[in-house]
């Protein structure tokens, strides 16, 4: 799977796993023990249209950061609880969205309104 970095106007700076295929999206994040600092999954949804994501089988806390086609950061979900069943998303229409470990966007000052950039 590609890799992609984005930074953010702290200056925070996450790796992300590129998820593009319907497979690599479903299975997202589960069945991992960690997800370390700094790093994450970049969905790419493929339109624009609000998206929901549930935590099956995911067993760490994650931030979720719904992204525009521009990079600007139009929610976020902080600390969903691991295994949560429930199908959540912001209301407002995403093209990407960035997961994270839980509490990655309270510590690095990532909040709506800001706009992440593509490093690679």
């Amino acid at each position: 799977m590609q890799t992609v970095s984005l930074r953010f106007p702290s200056g925070a700076v996450v790796w992300a796993e590129l998820a593009r295929r319907p497979a690599d999206i479903e299975r997202g994040l589960m069945y991992r023990r960690t997800v370390p600092e700094g790093t994450g999954m970049l969905f790419d949804m493929g339109r624009t249209a609000v998206h929901r994501f549930w935590m099956k089988h995911t067993w760490v806390p994650l931030d979720q950061v719904f992204l525009n086609a521009a990079g600007g950061v139009v929610g976020i979900i902080q600390n969903r609880a691991p295994g949560d069943l429930a199908a959540r998303g912001v209301d407002v229409p995403s093209r990407y969205v960035l997961e994270v470990p839980g509490g990655w966007c309270w510590r690095h000052g990532v909040c709506v309104g800001q706009r992440a950039v593509a490093l690679s």
